[in-house]
């Protein structure tokens, strides 16, 4: 079965389903149900009762192609503004939804935005010292106390003082209306920019977290909301050819059959970064109460092709080249293609995220697991939680496990290496590398992700941490309890203090890992962690892992 849509000569979307599916009486029930336009309308109750009280906050993404546009005028003065004092360099400090659309946005415009989204030392040093004369750095967090951004932050400031800097000059803020974020940053003199409180953030893609940063780097944000615009009357219509309602029903009706993974590969790919920033919007909003779509980026087609020969894989491919992404084999026989622009693609797949939800009967506006990982890091940091005892040393590599799966006698990496991919459910099964590292410097070590998933033949995802953390850091703990987790640590070529609290950035980063991996283990997850002493110790690592 095949279906395609257009609703005018730049956008299309295709997928088609195995014989014998739900998928057409899922769509049609939608239809029937008026959840296109009772979505368009702000409806609540469409995920359920127990979902009402946070959907009913978090569903102005839906109009902001429109309700952005005054955004447009303001961003655009200051950028004249800025540049007009030789500040061409901007600096993005966010996580998640504040910090993985912007990067999108700025790739697509051939724009330069640096996204400073890490924990670890080096990256915050490297970033810092770079040009520090003509950057602007824009501060974004949703709740106004996401601590990564607080410390990236606070390092800021502290080297503009330092080089005899107003801070209040080069920081622009983005937060929601009432956070300690707009009351700091007020006090302080910086330039504020509020979101609309009742988007939550993996679909702000379309709210200031979005548009701020990018329309400072110089990319077109008006084209990019009339892009969305473009799209937004036929996801309201309660049609079997709504493009929503199409890609909502595939993901909904694909898990529902068991096949739970989706692999997003670009195709002609006019879009860097779009499987990064979709991965999160799916995982977080889905992966929780046991279920859940895992996302699995993957660099190519090639590598799409061996993802997708898993029964349990649905492949999405976005780009020009549909005849490449036609050749590809799905043996689930659940895929889908979307050749759109940009803005037109992002409020599609918020929308299809949501439907899908709803076919699942999850919420996908609330993330009961992220706090979990917080608290273990805070307690790690406070001295609440003992430190973790390593099982061996080999090399240049001290690795660590949670208990109860590493054998005793295990006394090389290449062994716990070989015992964790051991765990691995050869149906259901998945490995979730995560690189608490330099994910510039360290690019190299990503590249085992193909390698890994020619090894297990299973899916394989590769995470930055923590940047992760506010992205599949939900699926990990809430979805189904099928994935084997590989974490990476190192060392720094030099610590870095976090300017007014009592922890370093090393120690921030490390507690992150250690917190996340016993959340991990506390939900019967296994868990083997190698850490080297510094980064030449990860030669080891990549060799080992193939």
């Amino acid at each position: 079965m095949t279906w395609a849509m257009a609703w005018d000569e730049s956008g299309a979307i295709a997928v088609s389903t195995p014989a014998g599916s739900q998928y057409g009486e899922v769509l049609d029930r939608l239809v029937t149900d008026q959840v296109a336009s009772r979505m368009a309308d702000r409806d609540p109750t469409l995920w359920g009762e127990a979902a009402v009280d946070e959907a009913a906050k978090r569903l102005d993404w839906v109009g902001l192609s429109q309700t952005s546009r005054d955004l447009v005028t303001e961003i655009s003065v200051l950028g004249v503004e800025l540049r007009s004092r030789g500040l061409a360099r901007v600096v993005l400090c966010g996580m998640g939804g504040s910090s993985l659309a912007p990067e999108v946005i700025c790739a697509a415009a051939g724009v330069e935005i640096e996204v400073l989204d890490s924990s670890a030392p080096d990256v915050v040093r490297r970033t810092i010292e770079d040009r520090l004369d003509d950057t602007v750095v824009v501060v974004s967090s949703k709740s106004g106390g996401t601590v990564e951004t607080d410390s990236q932050r606070r390092a800021y400031e502290q080297a503009f003082r330092d080089a005899g800097i107003d801070p209040a000059e080069r920081i622009v803020v983005v937060t929601d209306p009432g956070s300690p974020l707009e009351q700091s940053a007020r006090e302080a003199g910086y330039r504020v920019f509020l979101a609309d409180p009742e988007v939550g953030g993996r679909y702000s893609a379309l709210t200031a977290f979005g548009l701020v940063p990018s329309g400072l780097a110089g990319a077109d944000i008006a084209g990019l909301l009339d892009q969305a615009e473009s799209v937004r009357p036929a996801l309201e219509k309660n049609s079997s050819d709504n493009p929503g309602l199409v890609l909502g029903s595939l993901l909904g009706a694909a898990n529902l059959a068991g096949v739970d993974k989706l692999a997003l590969a670009g195709a002609g790919d006019r879009y860097p970064g779009l499987g990064d920033w979709v991965e999160q919007l799916v995982a977080e909003s889905t992966g929780k109460d046991g279920h859940g779509i895992l996302p699995v980026v993957v660099g190519s087609l090639e590598a799409a092709a061996q993802t997708a020969r898993h029964p349990d894989v649905l492949l999405a491919t976005y780009g020009a080249d549909s005849d490449a992404s036609a050749a590809v084999e799905v043996a689930s026989g659940w895929r889908a293609h979307l050749d759109l622009p940009l803005g037109a693609q992002m409020l599609l797949w918020e929308y299809a995220t949501a439907v899908a939800g709803r076919v699942m009967g999850i919420n996908p506006f609330d993330q009961p697991d992220v706090e979990s990982a917080k608290a273990a890091a805070r307690s790690m940091l406070d001295g609440a939680a003992p430190s973790p005892t390593p099982v061996f040393t080999d090399g240049p590599v001290t690795v660590y496990a949670s208990d109860g799966w590493l054998p005793e006698a295990t006394a090389t990496v290449a062994d716990a290496v070989a015992a964790l991919l051991a765990r691995l459910d050869p149906d259901h099964g998945y490995l979730a590398v995560q690189a608490y590292l330099d994910r510039h410097r360290d690019a190299a070590l990503a590249e085992t992700r193909d390698r890994l998933a020619l090894r297990t033949g299973r899916p394989v995802t590769f995470g930055w941490g923590p940047r992760f953390l506010h992205s599949t850091g939900q699926y990990h703990k809430g979805g189904p309890a099928t994935g084997v987790f590989l974490q990476v640590t190192s060392a720094p070529a030099a610590d870095l203090a976090v300017p007014g609290r009592s922890f370093t950035f090393q120690e921030f980063i490390t507690a992150q890992a250690v917190g996340d991996g016993q959340v991990l283990a506390g939900h019967g997850r296994p868990v083997l962690r190698l850490h080297v002493e510094s980064p030449a110790g990860l030669d080891v690592v990549r060799t080992t892992l193939g």
